[in-house]
């Protein structure tokens, strides 16, 4: 029986670090340019999509456009899983 306890202690113990490792990191999306940029000052402002999982660089024809998204740090971007757009480079 304590055989039986400890094997099921490993287990748990075990899933547990790994749904801890699988937890997404947070995204902090602004209304505004300057306020993400205050949030991230060594970082590049981008616009993120949330409809379509892209964001987009200053300087792109969908940066700032749409009702579904935000301006957010384009590391933050990157680790949360977005990825950059390639259309409408200027």
């Amino acid at each position: 029986m304590a055989a039986r306890f400890g094997i099921a202690a490993c287990a748990t113990i075990f899933l547990f670090c790994c749904a801890q490792q699988a937890v997404a990191l947070p995204l902090t999306p602004f209304r505004y340019e300057a306020q993400a940029q205050r949030h991230c000052p060594g970082d590049s402002v981008v616009w993120l999509d949330f409809r379509r999982g892209r964001y987009y660089l200053k300087g792109q024809s969908r940066y700032a456009r749409g009702f579904d998204g935000g301006f957010v740090c384009r590391n933050e971007a990157r680790e949360s899983g977005y990825r950059r757009s390639l259309l409408g480079l200027r």
